[in-house]
């Protein structure tokens, strides 16, 4: 009763607090159809698959989340290929593996050759726009690691996206700052989730009449916990948080408090979001408008006694994925079961756009399977790592690794061998590791035959970290490279 007393009380805050649309933005009655369909696509940092909603989770607050996820196609498995953010966005914008792109490390610049997103919507016709957070443009070699954070990026560096309200990189959400088309510099008043979705609502709101392409990067719930709006957080009890139970009981307490930040992050976006859409439809665009949410990796949120990224595990890689295109797709939910990777979303967008691949993208597209309503042909998808570093780098037990992940298994191996195996149909919280079980003998193999077949295709030999970081004339972040000597010993490393 509580639950639903609170639930009820967090649905009558956003609907006393939403800006009616309709009276601010304009239904576009011109008549003319537009072909092209437009592309929205919101993209959260570290929000996990299983922190929404519509997927089961019954104290979180995300009812316009929820809401639109019944309008949507709802991915049960996206997978962060590689779960960190600069690589992500790299993979998104190109369509490309890590080691082809060369991003695999966050504040290495992505190169300038690398045809993107907004290089290859721009081309069509469309009108191109990015706001808020990129980290893409990286810093040179020899620099300090984190000296391109509060830069400008060039115009040459944007990848095609002209509208451009950018932030290198922040995890200040509060009056944080920009850069604009001219490198001016701006501040974001108040939280800044809220001032970056009135941007995007004005770029769409003047672009409704011609096809436009808009990625709006949020920063949160990426970690710090603790700086959403007081009104979100008032919204959260921490004492009251069920946790996962792969948190250890010795962690119990501080993983509440944790949750409960993160919580009131995750619905502050989704009040944004919610403001987003009604706008959205209030101008008569949305049946032809391909609207998209997702992030770019999860958070361990203490699950397995760590925080943040880059591991294998599902609290890691697992992402919140919908896709609503009510022109081609319907507007009825549907769930997509199988695995789609990161390098998979740019295809499979350029194919719902009815607009041709390029020969650069490595990713697949399944717009077909969409479009015809059946689950995605996917068999599995890769994991990686290649490089550990920063918050997992080798002295804090980071490791190189390349997986597979299934609709319902997960296989992983570092370089001393196989690591992980998880049926994660019967053990969601992957706390029964198989690996040299006997008595799955048969399925660790055929999961280690369906890895390299994966990794014979991308030509990935899975080498040690010091050559693909010699290789792209890298250099490590302060001690990322320092490894505990029994690291050296059991991988054989000179």
């Amino acid at each position: 009763m509580m639950s639903f007393f609170l639930n009820l009380l967090a649905t009558v805050f956003f609907c006393l607090n939403s800006d009616s649309p309709d009276s601010q933005y304009v239904t576009d009655s011109s008549g003319a159809e537009q072909s092209k369909p437009n592309l929205v696509f919101i993209l959260a940092d570290q929000w996990r698959a299983q922190e929404m909603g519509y997927a089961g989770n019954t104290q979180i607050k995300t009812p316009n989340l929820d809401q639109f996820a019944q309008e949507s196609l709802i991915f049960q498995n996206s997978i962060a290929t590689l779960p960190v953010c600069a690589p992500w966005r790299a993979s998104f914008l190109t369509g490309q593996y890590p080691l082809t792109h060369g991003i695999f490390y966050n504040d290495k610049p992505l190169p300038n050759e690398a045809l993107t997103l907004g290089e290859i919507y721009k081309n069509e016709g469309y009108q191109t726009g990015y706001i808020g957070k990129w980290h893409l443009n990286g810093h040179q070699r020899g620099e300090d690691p984190f000296s391109g954070r509060d830069k400008p990026v060039p115009a040459d560096r944007r990848q095609g996206f002209d509208y451009w309200k950018v932030r290198e990189v922040t995890h200040n959400y509060n009056n944080s700052f920009y850069f604009d088309e001219k490198d001016e510099k701006h501040t974001w008043q108040g939280y800044d989730v809220f001032p970056q979705t009135d941007s995007a609502i004005s770029f769409i709101s003047k672009n409704r009449t011609r096809p436009f392409a808009l990625v709006l990067s949020y920063g949160p719930p990426h970690d710090p916990y603790f700086s959403a709006p007081d009104e979100f957080k008032k919204l959260y009890n921490a004492s009251q948080l069920t946790l996962r139970p792969n948190v250890p009981e010795e962690l119990q307490d501080s993983a509440r408090r944790v949750l409960a930040g993160y919580y009131a992050h995750a619905t502050a976006v989704d009040y944004a979001f919610g403001k987003l859409i009604r706008a959205l439809d209030s101008l008569g665009i949305a049946d032809n408008t391909l609207v998209v949410f997702t992030s770019e990796h999860g958070d361990m949120l203490l699950s397995k006694g760590v925080l943040k990224k880059q591991r294998p595990w599902d609290e890691s890689i697992q992402v919140p994925l919908l896709i609503r295109y009510p022109k081609k797709l319907g507007s009825t939910s549907r769930w997509i079961k199988n695995p789609i990777g990161t390098p998979d979303l740019l295809p499979t967008l350029l194919g719902l756009s009815d607009i041709p691949i390029p020969k650069t993208i490595e990713g697949n597209d399944f717009s077909d399977d969409l479009l015809k309503g059946s689950d995605i042909s996917s068999d599995g998808t890769l994991i990686m790592l290649p490089v550990p570093f920063h918050e997992w780098q080798f002295s804090n037990g980071g490791r190189e690794y390349r997986g597979i992940r299934t609709v319902r298994y997960t296989y992983v191996r570092d370089l001393q061998g196989p690591w992980l195996l998880y049926d994660n149909q019967t053990d969601p919280y992957q706390l029964n590791n198989l690996v040299d079980n006997p008595q799955f003998k048969g399925l660790q193999l055929e999961l280690e035959n369906l890895l390299q077949a994966k990794l014979d295709e991308r030509k990935d030999q899975f080498l040690p970290a010091d050559h693909y970081m010699s290789q792209w004339n890298y250099l490590y972040d302060r001690t990322d490279s320092i490894r505990p000597q029994d690291y050296l010993m059991r991988n054989r490393l000179p």
